[in-house]
């Protein structure tokens, strides 16, 4: 950015990366952390430019169904996500269901 503040992306991608290991987050959740309340969607965008592999752990974001959105336009990353979630002991069925609510991250409050 001109001001020198990061950007959408880089705001997601930075949220993103607080989600710890074996714990979940929403797209919504997401936008909310980063003040962006209503920009779901966008989360979902700004994690979908990330090269693969990524560092930023982007299969810790699933929809608030609690439910890997499933698409082909998603190029096989949405079975990607499944198996790394289940690599870190969250359990996803066939048709990406997890128990979302067990496994909802829930970030400390700001420092005020």
């Amino acid at each position: 950015m001109v001001d020198g503040s990061p950007g959408f992306d880089q705001r997601v991608w930075a949220a993103v990366a607080l989600v710890p290991a074996g714990r979940l987050a929403t797209y919504g959740q997401i936008a909310e952390l980063i003040g962006a309340y209503g920009c779901a969607r966008q989360v979902g965008w700004a994690l979908r430019r990330l090269s693969l592999p990524s560092e930023v752990p982007w299969h810790r974001i699933v929809n608030a169904r609690g439910c890997i959105s499933l698409s082909l336009s998603r190029e096989g990353s949405d079975w990607m996500q499944r198996e790394l979630l289940i690599s870190e002991g969250i359990p996803v069925d066939e048709q990406g269901r997890l128990p979302l609510r067990r496994y909802l991250w829930r970030p400390p409050p700001l420092a005020v």
